[in-house]
C-alpha cells in the first residue's frame, strides 16, 4: 500500500535520516530526539522562494503597480506642461591672437587646468551675477505684468515701490536659476544652455538672453581686465618717470661738482661696454698711448736697423745695396769699367785717355763711398730721433695715467648714478611700451565665447514625459508591491507551509494533511484509503517508522499548542495505520480536560485514564475494543478535579510498563501545551512526542512558547505534523500538495470494463 516510496525511505532511515517531502531532517542517534536542519547546500539566494513570495502576494504587487501607474497617469496629465528652449554656446580656452607680439592680460590656463576652465566657465553660467545681468537686461522683474508673463505670481505685501521691486527681483532671480540648465556636450567645447517655462517663447527668450549675456559678461571681464592693467601701468609709469627725472639730475650735478667730461653718447650696455660714453683724460690717454705703441714700435725698428748698419760693411747694408743713387753710379762705374778694358787692349795705362778713364773710374768709387756713409749715418739719426719720440710719449703717458686714475676713483658714484639712470630709463620705456599694447588690444580683444544656435520656441513640451513618468511610476509601483511583501513576510507570524515550520521554528515536517473539502467529515476521509487524506497519514506512519533507530516509538505523545489543531484526529490516523499494518495499538484519550476522542471512536466514556491513574480500576478494565482489528481505546473517564496530579504521579509510568508489555503500541492523544502542566508531563514519560500545526492557524509565537516548554520537560520531540494544508493557496518549492490518488484508477475501471465486455 505504500508503494516504491517505501524502498527509498527505507535506504535513507539506512543513513540515518528522515525525508517526509517537504525537507530532510537528519536524526542524530546518538541523542534521541534532537533533529538539525540539513541546508548547508541550500543557496543563499533562493530565487524560487522570491518567485513563491511574489505568488503568494500577487495580488498586492499588482495592485500597487496599478495604482501607482494610475496615479503617474492623473499626475501627469494634472502637470503643467513645461517648455524648454535651448541655445548651443562655443568656449574655447583661449580666444583668437589679433596682435602677435602682444599679450593677453589674463590668466592663462595650460592643458592640465582645461577642466578647471571649463568647470569655471559653467558654473559662471550658473552664478547669481549672470542671472541679475538677464533678469536686468530683459526687463523679468519690471512689473507684476512681466512677473506674470514669466509664470511667477507677482509677491504681496506691504512696502514702499523700492521694496515691492526689491521682492520682484528676488522672486525672478530664484525663478531664472531654478529653471536654468546648463548642460555640456561629452567630448566637445560645446555646452547647451536651456531654459524651462511654461510658455515656449519666453523660454527661448530667456535661453538667447544668457548666451547674450554670458558673452557680454566675459567680455566685460576682459575689459575689467584690460583696464586695470592700464591704471596699473598709469600708476607705475608715473612714479618710474619721476625716479628717471631725479636720477638724471643727481648724475649731472655730480659730474659737474666733480669736473667729469664725458664725449659720447652712453649705450645700454653702461660705462664699461664698448661705445659708452668716456671721459676726456680717457680718450686723450687711449691717443696718447696708442701713440707711444707706434712710436715704441718705430723706435724698435730703427733699433734694430742701426745695429745691423754698425756690425756690418757699409756696402753690404741693404739700404745701400737698394740705394737708386748708388745703383745709378754703379751702371755708370760698370760702363767705365767695361770701356777701360776695351781700351787697354790698345794703349797703355798712362796714355791720356787711360789715365782719364781711371780718374773717372775712381771718383765714382769715392762719390758711392760717401753715399754709403752718408746712409749709415742717416740710419743712426732715424733710431735717435725714434728713441728721443718714444721717451717723450711715455712720460706724457705716465702723466695722464694719474691723471686717469683719480677720474676712475671719483667716477665710482658718477657710474652707480649711471647704471640707476639706464635702469630707470629702461623700466620706463619697457612700461610706456607695454602701456600702448594694453591700450590697442583692450579695444580690439578676440572673445572666446561664441553662439552655435540660438533658441528657437520648441514645438513641443518637454515635461512631463508621459511615457518616463508610467516607467518611473510602474518601478515605483513594483518596488512598493515587492517591499509591502517583504514586510508582510517579516511581520507574518503564521506557521502555513512546511517550510514555515522548518525555518521558522526549527522542527522538522514529517507529514503534510490537507485541508477536507466541504462536506467532508474526518472519518468519511480516513475511511476511504486512496483519499488524500488517508494517504498523507499513511507517509506520516512511514516517516514514524524511520523517526528512531528501532523504528516507530512504542509510546508516542499527540500534542499541539492550543485546542482544535487536529491533535484528536492526527492521534487517531495514527493508531489507526499502524494497526491497518498488523500492529496491536491502543489509543489512549489523554485530554483529561475536554476529551473527544471517544466520539470519534464511537465507545461510551464511563471509564478510563481518569479511573486507572486514580487507581480505582485497572488496565485490563478500561481497555475498550474498536471496530478496526488490533486498534483498543482507552477513553478519557470521568473528568478530575486535577488531571495534572493524575499525570504527575508514578501510576503514569506503571499504566505505560504495563501497556507496552501487552501492545506493540501506545498512542496517547494528550491536552494542548499551552495553558496547562499536562502536556509536559506527558511528554517526559513516553519515547517521542508529535507536534501538530494548523496551518495558517497557529502563531509563530505559540508554537515557540509550546516547543519551549516540551524542551523544558526533556521531551523526545520527533517531529510536526502541518493539519488542514490548503494546497490550492500555497505553493511550496515547486511540487503540489493536492494529494490525488485516482492516479491508476482509469485503468482499473478499464480493465473492468474490458472484462465485462469480454
Amino acid at each position: 500500500m505504500l508503494g516504491d516510496n517505501n524502498f527509498a525511505d527505507e535506504r535513507k532511515a539506512r543513513d540515518g535520516r528522515v525525508s517526509s517531502g517537504y525537507g530532510e531532517a537528519v536524526f542524530d542517534q546518538t541523542r534521541p530526539g534532537a533533529w538539525s536542519d540539513n541546508n548547508e547546500d541550500a543557496p543563499v539566494f533562493d530565487l524560487a522562494a522570491y518567485w513563491r513570495m511574489a505568488l503568494k502576494h500577487r495580488i498586492l504587487i499588482i495592485g500597487c503597480f496599478l495604482g501607482a501607474l494610475a496615479i503617474g497617469a492623473a499626475l501627469t496629465l494634472l502637470m503643467t506642461p513645461i517648455y524648454t528652449a535651448q541655445a548651443t554656446l562655443q568656449i574655447d580656452r583661449e580666444a583668437a591672437r589679433v596682435f602677435n607680439s602682444a599679450e593677453d592680460v589674463s590668466p592663462r590656463e595650460s592643458m592640465s587646468q582645461g577642466e578647471e576652465f571649463f568647470q569655471t566657465q559653467y558654473g559662471l553660467l550658473r552664478s547669481r551675477s549672470l542671472a541679475e545681468r538677464v533678469v536686468e537686461s530683459l526687463g523679468l522683474a519690471s512689473s507684476d505684468r512681466s512677473l506674470q508673463a514669466l509664470g511667477i505670481e507677482p509677491p504681496t505685501g506691504p512696502g514702499s515701490a523700492a521694496v515691492q521691486a526689491e521682492r520682484r527681483r528676488n522672486v525672478a532671480l530664484d525663478y531664472v536659476q531654478a529653471n536654468l540648465s546648463v548642460s555640456p556636450v561629452r567630448g566637445s567645447r560645446l555646452v547647451a544652455v536651456g531654459f524651462n517655462n511654461p510658455d515656449p517663447v519666453v523660454a527661448a527668450r530667456v535661453a538667447n538672453g544668457f548666451a547674450e549675456n554670458f558673452i557680454q559678461a566675459n567680455l566685460d571681464r576682459k575689459f575689467q581686465s584690460s583696464a586695470y592693467a592700464r591704471e596699473f601701468l598709469e600708476d607705475r609709469i608715473a612714479q618710474t618717470k619721476s625716479r628717471l627725472e631725479e636720477a638724471e639730475r643727481q648724475l649731472v650735478a655730480y659730474a659737474a661738482n666733480q669736473q667729469i667730461i664725458n664725449v659720447g653718447e652712453p649705450s645700454e650696455g653702461g660705462s664699461d661696454s664698448p661705445g659708452s660714453s668716456q671721459s676726456l683724460a680717457s680718450n686723450n690717454l687711449v691717443a696718447l698711448n696708442s701713440s707711444l705703441a707706434e712710436a715704441r714700435a718705430a723706435r724698435v725698428a730703427a733699433e734694430e736697423r742701426w745695429r745691423s748698419a754698425r756690425n756690418a760693411q757699409v756696402m753690404t747694408l741693404p739700404e745701400v745695396l737698394q740705394n737708386p743713387s748708388i745703383q745709378r753710379l754703379g751702371e755708370q762705374r760698370a760702363q767705365l769699367e767695361a770701356e777701360y778694358q776695351q781700351k787697354s787692349s790698345i794703349y797703355q795705362a798712362d796714355y791720356p785717355e787711360m789715365v782719364r778713364l781711371r780718374g773717372q773710374i775712381t771718383e765714382i768709387d769715392g762719390q758711392v763711398q760717401a753715399l754709403a756713409t752718408n746712409i749709415r749715418a742717416s740710419i743712426q739719426s732715424q733710431y735717435v730721433v725714434a728713441a728721443n719720440q718714444e721717451r717723450s710719449l711715455q712720460g706724457q703717458v705716465d702723466a695722464l695715467k694719474g691723471d686717469v686714475l683719480d677720474l676712475r676713483d671719483r667716477s665710482i658714484q658718477y657710474n652707480i648714478l649711471q647704471r640707476e639712470l639706464d635702469t630707470t630709463r629702461t623700466l620706463y620705456e619697457g612700461l610706456l611700451q607695454r602701456y600702448k599694447e594694453v591700450g590697442v588690444t583692450g579695444n580690439v580683444t578676440a572673445n572666446n565665447i561664441s553662439i552655435v544656435d540660438n533658441a528657437t520656441p520648441p514645438p513641443a513640451p518637454s515635461k512631463p514625459n508621459m511615457i518616463i513618468n508610467l516607467v518611473l511610476a510602474a518601478i515605483f509601483g513594483l518596488g512598493l508591491g515587492v517591499v509591502a511583501a517583504f514586510v508582510i513576510e517579516a511581520l507574518d507570524e503564521s506557521v502555513a507551509t512546511p517550510d514555515d515550520v522548518e525555518k521558522k521554528l526549527g522542527v522538522p515536517v514529517l507529514g503534510v494533511v490537507p485541508l477536507l473539502d466541504k462536506g467532508q467529515t474526518t472519518s468519511a476521509a480516513l475511511a476511504d484509503i486512496r483519499s488524500g487524506f488517508s494517504e498523507a497519514y499513511y507517509s506520516l506512519r512511514t516517516a514514524l517508522q524511520f523517526s528512531t533507530p528501532d523504528g516507530a516509538p512504542r509510546t508516542l505523545l499527540v500534542s499541539s499548542a492550543r485546542p482544535a489543531e487536529g491533535k484528536s484526529t492526527t492521534a487517531y490516523a495514527v493508531a489507526l495505520n499502524l494497526a491497518r499494518v498488523g500492529k496491536r495499538v491502543l489509543l489512549v484519550d489523554g485530554d483529561l480536560r475536554n476529551p473527544s476522542m471517544h466520539r470519534v471512536v464511537g465507545v461510551d466514556n464511563e471509564r478510563g485514564m481518569s479511573n486507572l491513574l486514580s487507581g480505582s480500576t485497572d488496565l485490563a478494565s478500561a481497555v475498550q475494543r474498536t471496530r478496526q482489528d488490533n486498534l483498543f481505546f482507552i477513553p478519557c473517564g470521568p473528568l478530575p478535579p486535577n488531571p495534572a496530579e493524575l499525570w504527575g504521579g508514578d501510576r503514569l509510568r506503571h499504566f505505560l510498563t504495563d501497556a507496552g508489555a501487552a501492545f506493540d503500541h501506545v498512542v496517547v492523544d494528550g491536552p494542548p501545551v499551552l495553558g496547562f502542566a499536562d502536556s509536559p508531563l506527558l511528554a517526559a514519560s513516553v519515547d517521542g512526542v508529535l507536534f501538530v500545526l494548523e496551518s495558517r492557524g497557529t502563531r509563530r509565537g505559540q508554537a515557540r512558547g509550546a516547543l519551549r516548554r516540551l524542551k523544558m520537560g526533556r521531551a523526545r520531540l520527533l517531529g510536526a505534523v502541518l493539519t488542514k494544508f490548503n494546497a490550492k493557496t500555497a505553493n511550496y518549492g515547486g511540487y503540489d500538495y493536492a494529494y490525488d490518488y485516482n492516479y491508476g484508477a482509469e485503468n482499473t475501471e478499464k480493465s473492468g470494463k474490458k472484462g465485462k465486455t469480454a
